[in-house]
Formats: C-alpha cells, sequence, structure tokens
C-alpha cells in the first residue's frame, strides 16, 4: 500500500495510507465549454465520456510523492491539477498534483490511460477548511521543460475554473466513497497554444495569493530503456 506524507503549514505531518484514488476529467465549471473539449478530442480520436464530468478509478499505487516518472515512449505530459486527500481522521487536505498521462493509449481508452502513468502529488498540503472560503481564488501554474533546459509555463489559471473540492466531496459522500486514505485528482486547466506538452519535465504550483503560501512539486520525465525481445 502506498503512504503520503504531508507537511501542514503548522509544521505538523499527515500520513496516508492510500486506498483508493479517482481522476477527474471533463471537471470545468462551465460545462458548455467542457461539452466543446469533447468535441474538439472526438476529432483527435479521444473516445467521448458517458457524462460529464467524469470519474475514473485509478490504482492506488499510482498517486505517488517523486521526483522522477519513467515513460515508456516520448508521447505522455502531465496536467496541473488540485488533490483532495482524506487523512486518518476524516480531515480533509487540499495539495498540488500532476496526473500524468499516455496521449497514445488515450485513444483507446481515458480511464485506460490514467492507470498508464502516476500521479504525482506535493508534499505539502493544507486544511481544506482553511482555504476553502476563497478557493476560486487559488491558483494552478504549471511549466514544462525540454532537453535544451528552457522552461516554460504551460498553464496559468485559478481554481475557480474547475469543479470545487466541496462538489466533489459531496459526490464522494453520497457514494460512501469520502473515507480514509481517498486521494481525488481535480482535473485540470487548459494548456496555452504552441506550448509542447510532451516535456523532460514539469513543474506545478497552487498559489495561496491572500497568504502569499504555494505549494510546489517537480519531476523529471525519463524514458526507459528499449524492451530486449
Amino acid at each position: 500500500m502506498t503512504v503520503l506524507t504531508f507537511e501542514l503549514p503548522d509544521g505538523s505531518t499527515r500520513e496516508v495510507d492510500v486506498v483508493q484514488v479517482l481522476n477527474a476529467g471533463y471537471a470545468g465549471r462551465q460545462q458548455a465549454d467542457v461539452a466543446a473539449h469533447v468535441a474538439e478530442l472526438a476529432e483527435l480520436g479521444v473516445p467521448a465520456p458517458s457524462v460529464t464530468p467524469a470519474l475514473y478509478p485509478v490504482s492506488p499505487y499510482l498517486a505517488q510523492q517523486t521526483d522522477r516518472v519513467a515513460a515508456p515512449h516520448a508521447r505522455t505530459s502531465g496536467e496541473a491539477e488540485w488533490a483532495l486527500v482524506v487523512a486518518a481522521d476524516g480531515e480533509l487536505l487540499l495539495t498540488a498534483a500532476c496526473d500524468h498521462t499516455d496521449r497514445d493509449l488515450e485513444v483507446h481508452g481515458v480511464a485506460w490511460s490514467k492507470n498508464a502513468a502516476p500521479d504525482v502529488l506535493a508534499r505539502q498540503a493544507w486544511r481544506l477548511a482553511d482555504v476553502e472560503s476563497r478557493i476560486d481564488e487559488l491558483t494552478l501554474r504549471a511549466w514544462v521543460t525540454h532537453d535544451d533546459g528552457r522552461e516554460t509555463e504551460i498553464q496559468h489559471g485559478t481554481l475557480a475554473e474547475l469543479l470545487t473540492p466541496a462538489y466533489w466531496a459531496g459526490v464522494l459522500r453520497e457514494r460512501d466513497g469520502l473515507t480514509p486514505g481517498t486521494v481525488l485528482i481535480s482535473g485540470t486547466i487548459p494548456m496555452a497554444d504552441g506550448v509542447d506538452q510532451f516535456a523532460d519535465g514539469w513543474r506545478v504550483e497552487l498559489g495561496d495569493p491572500a497568504t502569499g503560501n504555494t505549494i510546489r512539486l517537480a519531476y523529471q520525465v525519463l524514458p526507459l530503456p528499449e524492451p530486449i525481445g
């Protein structure tokens, strides 16, 4: 079983024994925009979900706090997201996450692609109760690094663009799924046009303008060696 450890702003830590991981998809606040995005993806061969927003179960071991992600080929990429984490005592935590996804596999099934690469989580977290009153003001940003060392911003938005942690907590509660060890990844915001997402590294920040506090994660994307046989 995967155990994640989060440091809170007061210096205390929470260990979370992960029992289920869920990846939200097509989770924009404006569902008309989501419908347009579904149509765009359909033109690229990505199958449309039966409902939006969608929720994809992911193997628990794929929730990782790591600085390295192994990739089987060059067409994998991340997505800046927030993560809702249910601690052992039921306390809800909020942190930054990056949903790394196999884009070649995605055209055969989104759920398959979500299970082909890890969800990378930060090592710091906030109590959701401490930031929930200003959740829409929190910022979400991502940068990619390519082999020339150049870092380029690829995502920049606020949590107002996404369905809220409270929304997803309600969905899980209705399904008796808001249980300790649950990790829910939010879905993502749009990527900037013209930026190559197939990068050698990803960096994500979840920021709180009211306090100046930021939760960060970063990892390298390392190619697996060629198979033998």
